[in-house]
């Protein structure tokens, strides 16, 4: 069984397909889609989320700027673990994981963290790129 793992990988607008190349090249993609979000304060700034298959080696070298991220499919929130941690304790003060979330103020939202701060990127979809097998 496929282990599928949502990966993010950043790339400004002129490097996208060089970056879908090396992203098909890498990996094994598990739903054959690459979701390309733009940065809606830097439309040069593109974000490309896809689920690869896990349980696969990667060929050759991974993308630059490629990380692990998670998803709340109900408001497409993208982050990871460490950028919710920060928000948590940027809220409340404290790391308390029973922290209720309200994801509606994130929506269309990325989560990460960059030299030790949290960092939330408002986005919206440019496209979605089929990739044939």
């Amino acid at each position: 069984m496929n282990q599928s793992q949502l990966l993010c990988t950043f790339c400004d607008a002129d490097q996208l397909d060089s970056t879908i190349n090396h992203i098909k090249s890498a990996y094994n993609l598990v739903f054959n889609s690459i979701y390309v979000l733009e940065n809606v304060e830097d439309a040069n700034q593109l974000i490309l989320t896809y689920n690869i298959d896990a349980s696969v080696t990667p060929r050759g070298n991974i993308p630059d700027s490629t990380i692990s991220v998670h998803r709340k499919k109900h408001t497409n929130t993208i982050y990871t673990i460490n950028a919710i941690n920060k928000l948590i304790i940027g809220k409340i003060g404290y790391l308390d994981t029973s922290y209720k979330i309200d994801w509606s103020e994130l929506k269309n939202t990325i989560l990460v963290t960059a030299y030790g701060s949290i960092k939330l990127v408002r986005t919206k979809l440019h496209k979605i790129i089929k990739i044939e097998d």
